[in-house]
């Protein structure tokens, strides 16, 4: 089924954010459009905030006067439900209650006709729940957009249990034809973003309260090593701690207390004590008039070493020893097939992050992983107390010969990019095997949803498919919780190219 006809009439109740935002999407897009809210004159309001916001694209020449004037024409204020019955698609955009929802949904269907397309535009309660309230639950999908609507791509399409494939399709190529991204996903917690998405905050969090680094340290090593555009602290003040936590905890009891989505004692405290990020004023960070913002740990320059000798050709970190060279730094090579290690001048060994912690080795300094080793402007290492204070001073000095700023974090197993990244990629291969989403729906979803560097899935690829599946396999073995265990999907994956390549598992 194609997508609805521009002249179709399309609804949205509920005029917060959301509900103007999508309200925009559709009357830009063509077609005549319907605001109702319950309580008396936020229709009226709402139409007026959309016509403000189209004067403003007119004024940006991303709009003409004239299609301003017609997308007003077509905006209508309802003041009762009834006023929706020949709308062929309503798109529902009010409180995050089950009860609310079905309520408004059953009212809905005595009112509209059998055929017309119902949607939720909710990001935490199942589309299934939601639809097995109505007479005709087939024609019920979820549509998830992200705020803010008219800027940002992506649409999740969400197929609840009893959603009709056709009335699915109708809203995908709706969502595109409105010039959206849109994907397809099953009723899971959390969709594809929300639910792949948690172990960047998740990461994050834990490292901080194991006191491994600060948040200022932390998002920038995610930012300026990851590539990522915001770091998890940061990005959850301007998000609002207690919305984010609330997904969270959301996704976590969705999953009978999953401890892969266990939330965080520590964001739980902001929380309750109302520091909630930007909008309060505090939140990880003092965002209150004339306060500064903390500088990341930075270490001091240190001398770089004469030469490294590298056991192989260092993997996932290859690009450094080009690098390297570059530097006017001698690089002794030693046949070693898959190393990733460089031995210094004092003995001691620098490592790509494994998931194996400093202080289990005699003098070894752990590098965090970087999106790309020559764009990267930080590089994260960690030591123990045991390790040689020559050896560590060796490991900052050359990757400051590198124009690299470096950060030193506690002896903190997977660092802080590296573990991210690889309970990405599972959280992804897990999705996929369940039949969540397509590997490539879960791509574009964590690219243009949260604004990932990569996909989950160009992760893997460029990482190699059992690299996830080790560095967690070594994270687990530290921390038998069962948060770091493996999927059984990602072993299957890294074992499957075992096989293929004829090594042992």
């Amino acid at each position: 089924m194609t997508a609805l006809d521009l002249s179709s009439p399309v609804a949205v109740v509920g005029t917060g954010t959301m509900g103007q935002g999508i309200a925009q999407v559709a009357l830009v897009a063509g077609h005549p459009v319907r605001l109702y809210d319950t309580l008396p004159g936020r229709a009226r309001d709402a139409a007026d905030a959309i016509g403000a916001r189209l004067d403003r694209l007119v004024e940006k020449d991303q709009l003409t006067g004239a299609d301003r004037d017609a997308a007003r024409a077509r905006l209508l204020p309802a003041e009762n439900l009834s006023e929706l019955a020949d709308c062929a698609l309503v798109v529902e955009a009010v409180l995050e209650r089950l009860d609310v929802k079905q309520d408004l949904f059953r009212e809905l269907e005595g009112i509209v006709d059998d055929d017309c397309l119902l949607a939720t535009n909710t990001s935490s309660l199942s589309v299934t729940a939601i639809g097995g309230a109505l007479r005709v639950p087939g024609r019920f999908v979820g549509l998830h957009f992200f705020n803010p609507a008219p800027l940002l791509p992506l649409v999740e399409v969400v197929s609840g249990f009893a959603t009709d494939v056709t009335y699915a399709t109708r809203a995908y190529e709706t969502a595109r034809a409105w010039g959206k991204t849109p994907v397809a996903c099953a009723d899971t917690p959390g969709f594809i973003v929300n639910r792949i998405a948690r172990p960047f905050y998740a990461e994050s969090f834990a490292v901080h309260e194991a006191q491994g680094a600060d948040p200022a340290t932390i998002d920038a090593v995610l930012r300026e090593s990851g590539g990522f555009r915001m770091g998890a602290f940061e990005l959850t003040d301007l998000i609002g701690q207690d919305v984010n936590e609330s997904v969270t905890r959301s996704v976590w009891e969705s999953f009978f207390q999953d401890v892969r989505f266990t939330p965080s004692l520590a964001q739980r405290r902001l929380v309750e004590s109302g520091r909630l990020g930007r909008k309060t004023g505090q939140g990880w960070y003092d965002h209150r008039d004339g306060a500064e913002r903390p500088e990341p740990d930075t270490a001091e320059q240190r001398q770089p070493p004469a030469y490294v000798v590298a056991e192989g050709d260092l993997a996932q970190a290859g690009d450094l020893l080009a690098l390297i060279r570059e530097a006017g730094i001698q690089v002794r090579d030693e046949d070693e097939d898959n190393g990733t290690r460089l031995v210094l001048p004092s003995g001691g060994q620098l490592a790509l992050a494994d998931g194996q912690t400093s202080v289990e080795f005699r003098d070894v300094v752990y590098f965090d992983l970087a999106l790309d080793y020559r764009k990267a402007t930080r590089i994260a290492l960690s030591a123990s107390q045991d390790t040689s204070p020559q050896t560590l001073a060796e490991a900052i000095g050359l990757f400051q010969a590198l124009g690299k700023k470096v950060t030193v974090i506690g002896d903190v197993p997977g660092m802080i990019v590296a573990r991210t990244v690889a309970r990405i990629i599972d959280l992804a291969h897990d999705a996929v095997a369940k039949g969540v989403a397509t590997e490539e729906d879960v791509d574009t979803a964590m690219r243009l949803g949260v604004n990932y560097p990569l996909g989950p899935f160009e992760w893997s690829r460029r990482l190699g498919r059992s690299w996830a599946y080790a560095l967690l396999d070594d994270l687990h073995l530290r921390d038998p919780s069962g948060r770091y265990a493996p999927s059984l999907a990602l072993y299957r994956h890294a074992h499957a190219s075992d096989k293929r390549e004829g090594t042992a598992s």
